[in-house]
Protein backbone atom coordinates (compact mmCIF):
# COMPACT_ATOMS: atom_id res chain seq x y z
CA UNK A 1 0.00 0.00 0.00
CA UNK A 2 1.82 3.04 -1.19
CA UNK A 3 0.80 6.57 0.62
CA UNK A 4 -0.64 9.31 -0.46
CA UNK A 5 -0.89 13.00 0.46
CA UNK A 6 -3.90 14.57 0.27
CA UNK A 7 -4.46 18.47 -0.19
CA UNK A 8 -4.44 19.57 3.20
CA UNK A 9 -1.32 19.22 3.11
CA UNK A 10 0.42 22.90 4.06
CA UNK A 11 4.11 22.34 2.55
CA UNK A 12 5.22 22.15 5.85
CA UNK A 13 7.93 20.86 4.53
CA UNK A 14 8.71 17.75 7.31
CA UNK A 15 7.99 14.63 5.52
CA UNK A 16 10.05 14.95 2.42
CA UNK A 17 13.87 14.53 4.63
CA UNK A 18 12.10 11.96 6.47
CA UNK A 19 11.73 9.55 3.48
CA UNK A 20 14.03 6.80 3.50
CA UNK A 21 13.05 5.83 -0.59
CA UNK A 22 13.15 9.38 -1.12
CA UNK A 23 9.54 8.82 -2.55
CA UNK A 24 8.56 12.19 -1.30
CA UNK A 25 9.14 15.09 -3.60
CA UNK A 26 7.50 18.51 -4.45
CA UNK A 27 4.49 18.20 -6.80
CA UNK A 28 2.75 21.42 -8.35
CA UNK A 29 0.90 22.26 -5.55
CA UNK A 30 1.31 20.45 -2.66
CA UNK A 31 4.27 17.38 -1.67
CA UNK A 32 3.60 14.16 -3.58
CA UNK A 33 4.39 10.35 -3.06
CA UNK A 34 5.58 8.00 -5.86
CA UNK A 35 3.70 5.28 -5.80
CA UNK A 36 7.02 3.26 -7.04
CA UNK A 37 9.41 4.19 -4.73
CA UNK A 38 7.10 4.11 -1.10
CA UNK A 39 7.33 1.04 0.83
CA UNK A 40 5.47 2.53 4.05
CA UNK A 41 9.18 2.52 4.96
CA UNK A 42 8.64 -1.11 5.40
CA UNK A 43 12.22 -2.45 5.61
CA UNK A 44 13.85 0.71 7.13
CA UNK A 45 11.30 1.43 10.11
CA UNK A 46 7.86 -0.10 11.69
CA UNK A 47 6.03 2.51 11.00
CA UNK A 48 5.74 4.78 7.94
CA UNK A 49 8.18 7.96 9.02
CA UNK A 50 5.83 10.44 6.77
CA UNK A 51 2.87 9.65 8.81
CA UNK A 52 4.25 9.85 12.23
CA UNK A 53 5.73 13.32 11.95
CA UNK A 54 3.21 15.18 9.93
CA UNK A 55 1.64 17.49 12.08
CA UNK A 56 -1.98 17.53 10.34
CA UNK A 57 -2.36 13.86 9.24
CA UNK A 58 -2.56 14.11 5.39
CA UNK A 59 -1.34 11.29 4.50
CA UNK A 60 -3.49 8.04 4.01
CA UNK A 61 -3.14 4.52 2.40
CA UNK A 62 -3.48 5.38 -1.54
CA UNK A 63 -6.79 3.09 -2.42
CA UNK A 64 -5.08 3.08 -5.92
CA UNK A 65 -2.14 1.43 -4.72
CA UNK A 66 -2.98 -1.07 -2.12
CA UNK A 67 0.25 -3.93 -1.77
CA UNK A 68 0.94 -6.46 0.83
CA UNK A 69 3.40 -6.38 3.35
CA UNK A 70 5.52 -8.99 1.39
CA UNK A 71 5.06 -6.83 -1.33
CA UNK A 72 6.68 -3.68 -0.06
CA UNK A 73 8.94 -5.44 1.03
CA UNK A 74 10.11 -6.98 -2.45
CA UNK A 75 9.87 -2.96 -3.67
CA UNK A 76 12.41 -2.38 -0.61
CA UNK A 77 14.80 -5.29 -1.73
CA UNK A 78 14.46 -3.63 -5.43
CA UNK A 79 15.23 -0.11 -4.42
CA UNK A 80 18.13 -1.36 -2.34
CA UNK A 81 19.88 -3.48 -4.97
CA UNK A 82 18.69 -0.57 -7.47
CA UNK A 83 20.61 2.18 -5.05
CA UNK A 84 23.57 -0.11 -4.78
CA UNK A 85 24.29 0.09 -8.45
CA UNK A 86 24.24 2.94 -8.39
CA UNK A 87 20.61 3.76 -10.42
Amino acid sequence: MALMITDECINCDVCEPECPNDAIYMGELIYEIAPSKCTECVGHFDEPQCVQICPVACIPVNPEHVESRETLFEKFTRLEAAKAQGV
